[in-house]
């Protein structure tokens, strides 16, 4: 592995000479690194690589969420409040947005093998000082570096995107996004689990460690790959922005995302709460384990990929916004039973992947040479969404209970259910069936 670092550490002297702006260049030497990892051009991603690729962005994304079930451990550590406690997760959310708006798009930009193994090296960085933190104003600046930096799971989200053809794409994406799924869901049980059997401090060392080995297996298994937009950094910002305004896939597909992340914050936000009262009283450890009920959701989005890639999309963003909406009714009806509860959690992480799924293989096919911008803009409306529910959900438990709970993700539910009704190719099926009808 060793040798592929110096490589990295030397470059390769890559340029895009000759081509025209707006296409995609690979650096000098790339053949040979692709032929590697089997890879020779894209729509041939090797199984090993895609295996690579969901692991790292398992891994990268999981950094951001083992500070949830260590809330309570950090609070009597440094002698703090509940209210001072939960800002090393909003210090994480907005180190995330930031990462979203500013180093996102850099990935349009800088070669991406570079940018990810860098990305990869401060996120570690920052989560062993997050393990030795000091104080809580500390904790707090390092884990807003943390969630900046942990964006790289969605460069190399795109980087699958990029390296995969028109037909295999969804496949392909949803492939590595079981891998972020699942790192969401399973940082919270390791997190509980390590803490439970040593200190938060420990969980922070070993995701530190993690991240060191993430990067070094990057450096030696991506191919390098750089998308020339002939474009500055500011210019690059910009034209988020203005990609954003041109296309309204887009736009529609951020509200979906924004919808079905919210409705995911809501129940996680919340959950830990009624598993922790009656009639449950479970420990930290036990409501960990509730994160491998929802990681039957990564087996979702491989098969939202497979239906997109045959032009399915519509059907599955109208069935999957009806799955979230059930799931609330379920989860609404008995929360006192465990099973309709675990039935619930289920159908949500379901119906969210999937549609998350979706939304993906959709603005992945509009600018094939600014992915990284256009995940940029459709991940920040999904983050907004995520960080509404999270906010709406604690507040709907404190002042309303579970029911209120139940109500706000339904409300998130509903409207996407109302948005995939007005699904332009759903439309101009119903004018057509009904026109023939007459």
């Amino acid at each position: 592995m060793l040798p592929g670092l110096r490589r990295f550490v030397r470059g390769t002297g890559a340029t895009c000479d000759g081509k025209p702006e707006g296409s995609s260049c690979v650096a000098p030497g790339v053949a040979q690194a692709r032929s590697s990892v089997g890879v020779a051009a894209p729509g041939a991603l090797s199984r090993r690589l895609v295996v690579v690729l969901a692991v790292a962005v398992g891994v990268s994304v999981a950094s951001n969420y083992y500070a949830q079930p260590l809330l309570a451990t950090i609070r009597h550590s440094f002698g703090a409040g509940a209210g001072e406690a939960g800002l090393v997760v909003t210090a994480s959310q907005v180190g995330y947005a930031l990462g979203l708006v500013l180093l996102l798009p850099l990935g349009d930009l800088i070669e991406r093998r570079r940018l990810v193994v860098v990305m990869s090296g401060v996120t570690a960085l920052a989560l062993i000082g997050a393990a030795s933190s000091p104080s809580l104003g500390f904790l707090f600046s390092a884990a807003a570096l943390v969630g900046a930096t942990s964006v790289v799971a969605q460069v190399l989200v795109a980087f699958t995107a990029s390296l995969s053809s028109d037909d295999e794409r969804g496949r392909m994406v949803g492939a590595v996004m079981s891998g972020l799924l699942l790192g969401i869901l399973l940082a919270r049980t390791a997190a509980g689990y390590i803490a439970q059997a040593s200190s938060w401090r420990v969980v922070y060392l070993v995701a530190g460690a993690l991240m060191v080995v993430v990067a070094v297996v990057l450096a030696n298994s991506l191919p390098e790959h750089r998308e020339q937009s002939g474009l500055t950094y500011p210019q690059i910002l910009g034209s988020v922005l203005r990609i954003f305004r041109e296309e309204p896939v887009l736009r529609r597909r951020s509200l979906y995302g924004a919808f079905s992340f919210g409705a995911f914050a809501v129940l996680w936000t919340s959950l830990a709460f009624l598993l922790a009262a009656p009639p449950y009283h479970y420990g930290s450890g036990t409501i960990g384990l509730f994160g491998l009920v929802g990681a039957a959701g990564a087996g979702m989005a491989s098969i939202a990929g497979r239906l997109a890639d045959r032009g399915l999309q519509v059907v599955v963003t109208m069935s999957t916004a009806a799955a979230m909406l059930a799931a609330f009714f379920i989860l609404w009806a008995d929360p006192r039973s465990l099973l309709p509860l675990l039935a619930g959690i289920v159908i949500l992480d379901l119906g969210c992947q999937g549609l998350h799924i979706s939304n993906q293989s959709e603005i992945y096919k509009l600018v094939p040479n600014a992915r990284s911008r256009v995940n940029a803009a459709y991940m920040t409306g999904y983050f907004v969404g995520g960080t509404l529910g999270s906010v709406g959900s604690a507040f709907c438990y404190q002042s309303f209970g579970w029911g209120g709970v139940c109500g706000l993700g339904a409300g998130f539910a509903g409207l996407a259910v109302l948005l995939s009704l007005s699904e332009p190719r759903f439309t101009a099926r119903r004018a057509a069936i009904a026109a023939a009808g007459t």
